[in-house]
């Protein structure tokens, strides 16, 4: 339970640090806001982001793996729309401020689960 808080909260500052980053990545609304974002992204990645990257094996097989970044920013885009739809105010402008607004958050989110260890047990194992 505490790594999932703990990847939750993570994720939770990635979106923050890439609304400030990216143009065309906007939010209306305190740190609940950025928590709703995160756990919508969260099931997002959970949820469809497997089937879109099965459906789509040969295409980052040929790219040798950057179309990965796409469909991170169509999860991104995708999480937008739900968000809106649920009258939170989370808002990507176009398909580039979600791909680089989904590079943002990857890099954020790595180099946060680092350093407050996140993936600590998983390296570990014996």
């Amino acid at each position: 339970m505490r790594k999932l808080l703990l990847r939750w909260i993570i994720n939770a500052a990635a979106v923050y640090v890439s609304i400030k980053v990216v143009n065309g990545i906007s939010v209306e609304g305190g740190w609940s806001v950025y928590l709703w974002v995160a756990l919508i992204l969260g099931l997002m990645n959970a949820i469809i982001a497997p089937i879109l990257k099965a459906l789509t094996c040969p295409l980052i097989l040929l790219t040798l793996g950057l179309f990965t970044l796409v469909i991170n920013g169509l999860m991104l885009w995708l999480t937008s729309l739900i968000a809106e739809g649920l009258g939170i105010g989370f808002h990507v402008e176009g398909f580039f401020a979600a791909l680089l607004g989904a590079l943002v958050i990857s890099a954020v989110s790595f180099v946060l689960s680092v350093l407050l260890g996140a993936n600590y047990e998983e390296r570990h194992r014996r």
